[in-house]
């Protein structure tokens, strides 16, 4: 989406929040922004809806930081035209948060966390987030310590609140990022229970890219004639973002796995992320896209806290490009250079495909959204399909050697299913059958040495047998006369005349009987 030719000072952001914003190459707002800023920035209620990867977060993000007293300011570096007695915070109190930004996800927490510190370092604001799947006592020396503004998710918030350590009667801004995400995941109740936690005297902001019934409902509950911004595009109508070219294919299970490693070889393919609907499915995808070459890391619920935050920061880093993602990650990857995104099985609903397909095509770039749906899944897709009013009612059959699959992705022709094996430098083919020659030498000087450990151990005996001494050793001492006797029935046996066995060691016993 494109930016606005109006800055942020012009839409009213305090000079220190247009420093910070600057400092970080972030000069214009983006239309949701720019709707936003002016309705949110005096004081009023928001319920503000715009695609996934629009800049929701600084939509809310400015007007909260500018209602936020730091611990070393005064009142007078707020914007805030409806300045009371609690917004005047005395230094020789604990600091208690001024904000409270709930959120559905850790890793959306993490994202609009540091959202939030980028426009405030030329502020004094202590900016701190609240998860699951990390020790309390961290979270609770920080609280204790004092902060100005909150992101968590709503379990933990509630689990702190309970605890009385989290103290939320000094809250004047609460913001519900994601808020039919939360609503989907069953955090209704808890969501209640934060908000009639704070004062009624609050601003509220609700942002979301979809806006379902129950949304609406929460917002009527909880907000003051709240006003309802959605950013559109005019050049682009669909709910689901001019800069993503989709795709939809009908593929057969079995043959899935091969269509992504050839499509992860298309020209052009950056960072992607692959959508699995089960946990099952993103770990034995991960470990198959891994044998067949590809740098590729699993996130989903299972993983501890700090085993998803080494995946996503190598995914960040480069070290991997491709993710296989649950949805617990769809709300949470905020990347601007992510150029695929595959739906590896049909997703749940509409709004689950808006938010999948919305981790690409983010801040202006392009994407492209390949989708693979199962013929147990076409009833699900056409409901899908018809919500979202796309035209892929039924989508092609398709499978990894189809050649509308190779020519609409841009994929090389011949292309395999597996990455050729990358030697180190300094080495080619030749260098690895040399290996390869290496190793049978090796084995092949093994089985020499072994022949001749043998060989030694018969030929010596032989030789022994034989008192040679060719070896060379003249140290060596000869060997042992030894006087061997023959029996046969416990009787001794004429070993001049027993030379022969069998009947004829038993005819010379009988002889030497007689």
């Amino acid at each position: 989406m494109a930016e606005t030719e109006a800055d942020f000072a012009d839409l009213g952001v305090a000079g220190p929040i247009v420093a910070s914003l600057a400092a970080a190459g972030i000069t214009h707002p983006f239309p949701i922004q720019a709707l936003t800023l002016p309705v949110a920035l005096s004081g009023a209620d928001i319920i503000g809806q715009a695609k996934t990867g629009t800049g929701k977060t600084l939509g809310f993000g400015i007007p909260l930081l500018q209602r936020v007293v730091g611990k070393t300011e005064d009142s007078s570096v707020t914007s805030n035209p409806e300045a009371t007695p609690d917004s005047v915070i005395d230094s020789t109190e604990q600091r208690l948060p001024q904000a409270l930004v709930v959120v559905p996800t850790r890793e959306l927490a993490k994202q609009v966390a540091a959202d939030l510190v980028t426009a405030s370092v030329q502020r004094d604001i202590d900016i701190m987030t609240i998860y699951g799947g990390m020790d309390f006592d961290p979270q609770i020396n920080r609280l204790k310590a004092g902060v100005d503004v909150v992101v968590g998710t709503p379990g933990r918030l509630l689990d702190l609140y309970g605890r009385k350590i989290l103290k939320l009667h000094r809250v004047r801004t609460v913001v519900l990022d994601e808020a039919d995400e939360m609503l989907d995941l069953g955090f209704l109740p808890d969501v209640e229970k934060i908000i009639n936690a704070v004062p009624a005297h609050r601003q509220t902001m609700l942002f979301s890219a979809t806006m379902p019934g129950a949304v609406i409902t929460l917002a009527r509950r909880y907000m003051n004639q709240p006003t309802h911004i959605r950013a559109q595009d005019h050049e682009d109508l669909s709910l689901t973002g001019k800069n993503t070219t989709q795709f939809v294919y009908r593929a057969h299970s079995m043959d899935k796995s091969e269509l992504v490693a050839r499509m992860l070889q298309a020209e052009g393919r950056g960072r992607t992320i692959i959508f699995t609907r089960t946990k099952r499915t993103a770990d034995k995808l991960a470990a198959e896209l891994e044998d067949r070459g590809f740098a590729v890391k699993a996130l989903h619920g299972d993983l501890g806290q700090s085993q998803r935050e080494k995946a996503l920061k190598s995914f960040r880093d480069g070290k991997v490009d491709v993710l296989v993602a649950t949805d617990v990650a769809a709300r949470g990857i905020d990347i601007d250079d992510v150029t695929h995104v595959v739906n590896y099985q049909c997703p749940e609903d509409e709004k689950t495909y808006v938010h999948r397909i919305g981790r690409t095509g983010r801040a202006g770039h392009s994407g492209v959204a390949v989708t693979l749906v199962d013929w147990d899944d076409m009833p699900r897709w056409r409901l899908i399909n018809k919500a979202l009013g796309l035209d892929f009612d039924e989508p092609a059959e398709t499978y990894s050697t189809s050649p509308h699959f190779f020519s609409d992705l841009g994929i090389p022709k011949g292309t395999k299913g597996r990455l050729p094996r990358q030697h180190p430098d300094g080495e080619d083919q030749g260098g690895a059958e040399k290996t390869s020659h290496g190793s049978e030498r090796r084995r092949s000087s093994g089985r020499s040495r072994s022949s001749e450990r043998s060989t030694d151990r018969r030929g010596g005996s032989s030789d022994r047998r034989s008192g040679s001494s060719d070896s060379g050793d003249g140290e060596r001492k000869p060997r042992r006369q030894r006087s061997r006797r023959r029996t046969r029935g416990g009787r001794p046996v004429n070993r001049g005349q027993g030379g022969q066995s069998g009947r004829g060691g038993h005819s010379t016993t009988e002889a030497s009987e007689d």
